[in-house]
């Protein structure tokens, strides 16, 4: 049998391999914890063999990728001086194998398949929860959640926002008509029922913050690109204002109350003030990558007693910004925040100074999501996570040049391209 190239690695024409490939990813990295290594081989065998096909195109030219192993190649280099070399070793090298399959996803993938493979990932990874999961007791506020298959509410909150944006995008962004807007509706709806079940504050409030966004956005869209920049920067502003009054007038407090949190976010405050203090110990570049939360150190362990952690695992400051000094030190806090803010800037620029960027579009409401959640999980610091996956993609895309369409480009090829057997 023979197989086109441009059925493997032709952005916009290769529906067929990569919508499966994007969900059969989603779902390794919801449950790798669960299937363990199967997982995460079926992961790398979705991506890592297209570099055979023609290693030219699907890796491209890397030094321009440069800046994107900045932090992965500082997690690495953290092996010298961590705590726990072992530990830092392997995490670091699975964290930058994730950020490399994730720069093959980048060359292969269009916004519009990323989309539909995630709606396909979103669908699975909701059903075996719902099919196989449970509700767990929280014993710091009491109540029982729904966690799915997942060890945290959290993480299936995540999940579902996904499912709500990517369904959104599909119908109003890309226009999906028929089938894909059928399986936008019904991944739609779970991720709706999910999230409510879940009773995650935080992925409640990040999806309406970023679905009021996107729902802006498109009055945005309708301008011209210098009417966009006005509009923008005026919206930027009043968004400030509204915050820093929202703090003072005490609509924070109010609206945690209506999730039955308190303004110590159900002990998160301490844990931020405990993280802190642990990242006061080494401040300029930490203890080593994933080298605080290891069973037998003194810290940890008394971190875990407090707050009944009894597997002594999966458990983490939750702030990216404070987790990441604790381990990588100013240093790699520095290296981080410019990423994901050259990913927002860069994405928000193309939005409003292209006349139609569906691809910055999506990309943009993404990494909002992702910075929102920065604040209060973890979910661009660990390999084999959908939030690293959707980070490095985001970052990725930034550096391909806007130019015509791939599809075009690619069929003027076509008529000379080599078959693989």
């Amino acid at each position: 049998m023979r197989i086109a190239k441009s059925a493997l690695i032709q952005p916009g024409g290769n529906a067929a391999y990569a919508v499966p490939a994007v969900a059969l990813s989603l779902f390794s990295f919801a449950y790798s914890i669960k299937f363990g290594q199967v997982s995460i081989l079926l992961y790398y065998a979705l991506w890592l063999p297209l570099i055979a096909v023609d290693y030219r195109k699907v890796l491209g030219n890397y030094n321009r990728y440069v800046w994107l192993f900045a932090f992965g190649g500082l997690a690495l280099l953290s092996t010298f001086w961590s705590a726990a070399p072992s530990v830092s070793m392997r995490a670091s090298i699975q964290y930058l194998t994730q950020v490399i399959c994730t720069l093959i996803a980048v060359r292969i993938l269009d916004a519009r398949t990323l989309t539909i493979g995630m709606i396909a990932g979103v669908g699975i990874v909701l059903v075996y929860s719902l099919l196989f999961g449970y509700y767990e007791l929280d014993v710091l506020d009491g109540t029982y959640s729904f966690v799915g298959a997942f060890a945290s509410k959290n993480q299936l909150g995540f999940y579902a926002s996904l499912g709500l944006i990517v369904s959104f995008a599909a119908v109003f962004i890309f226009g999906e008509r028929r089938l894909w807007m059928g399986a936008a509706g019904v991944v739609g709806l779970l991720s709706a029922y999910c999230l409510i079940v879940c009773q995650s504050a935080t992925s409640v409030l990040t999806t309406v913050v970023v679905i009021a966004l996107m729902v802006g956005l498109r009055v945005v869209l309708a301008l011209t690109p210098d009417q966009r920049k006005l509009l923008v920067i005026g919206g930027g502003v009043a968004v400030i204002v509204l915050a820093v009054a929202g703090v003072y007038l005490g609509a924070v407090d109010a609206v945690l109350g209506i999730f039955g949190k308190d303004s110590t976010l159900t002990g998160r405050t301490y844990l931020w003030q405990q993280g802190i203090a642990a990242a006061m110990d080494n401040p300029y570049f930490g203890v080593g990558y994933q080298a605080y939360w290891v069973q037998g150190f003194s810290e940890p362990e008394r971190l875990w007693e407090e707050f009944f952690i009894g597997s002594r695992s999966g458990f983490h400051f939750h702030n990216t910004y404070i987790e990441t000094t604790v381990e990588l030190g100013l240093v790699g806090l520095v290296i981080l925040a410019l990423t994901l803010l050259k990913i927002m800037w860069g994405h928000l620029r193309r939005l409003i100074e292209d006349i139609r960027n569906d691809e910055s579009y999506l990309l943009f409401s993404i990494s909002v999501l992702l910075a929102i959640r920065s604040f209060v999980e973890i979910d661009i610091l660990t390999p084999y996570n959908v939030g690293t996956f959707l980070f490095y993609f985001c970052a990725g895309k930034l550096v391909i040049a806007r130019q015509r369409p791939a599809v075009a480009a690619w069929m003027q090829h076509r008529a000379s391209e080599p078959v693989v057997s």
